[in-house]
């Protein structure tokens, strides 16, 4: 395996309502909302949500998009095609995560099998989306595999 450093810091994530997105995050998905107070009393541009220790994904108002001119076209990135993001989970938690969204009547697709990523073949994997469209994919792999293919590679 390649010995990069490099680690995904964030995503944004271009929403209708900062507050309901991080609500539907912290209920439905699981994920510890962050800044929420600070930005309904005005104190910061937008709040977000922590997918883990090193990766939190930033619920950016639409309006926002304006102001986007760090880039070329910057502005017009509102709605830009991203396919999916992923999530891997445990197996408990990929669980806990698909009956939380179906108690809350959100739509899931079926499961699949062994659909590939940064891990290796995943257990099984599910797709929904939140409130806003973004599709999100969720998956486990499983831990013995992975260590074994770890051994294999030491």
């Amino acid at each position: 395996m390649t010995d990069n450093t490099a680690r995904l810091d964030h995503v944004v994530l271009w929403v209708s309502d900062p507050v309901a997105a991080a609500d539907f995050y912290e209920q439905a998905v699981g994920l510890e909302p962050i800044r929420v107070a600070e930005f309904t009393e005005g104190k910061v541009s937008f709040p977000s949500v922590r997918l883990n220790e090193e990766t939190i994904l930033d619920l950016a108002p639409l309006p926002m998009a304006a102001r986007m001119n760090m880039v070329p076209g910057g502005d017009k990135s509102a709605g830009h095609p991203v396919n999916h993001v992923c999530i891997a989970l445990t197996e408990g938690g990929y669980d806990s995560l698909r009956a939380r969204l179906e108690e809350r009547e959100v739509p899931v697709s079926d499961h699949g099998r062994h659909s590939y990523g940064a891990r290796g073949p995943a257990v099984r994997s599910f797709y929904f989306r939140d409130p806003d469209g973004n599709v999100f994919e969720a998956r486990y792999y499983d831990d013995a595999d992975a260590e074994a293919e770890a051994d294999a590679e030491a």
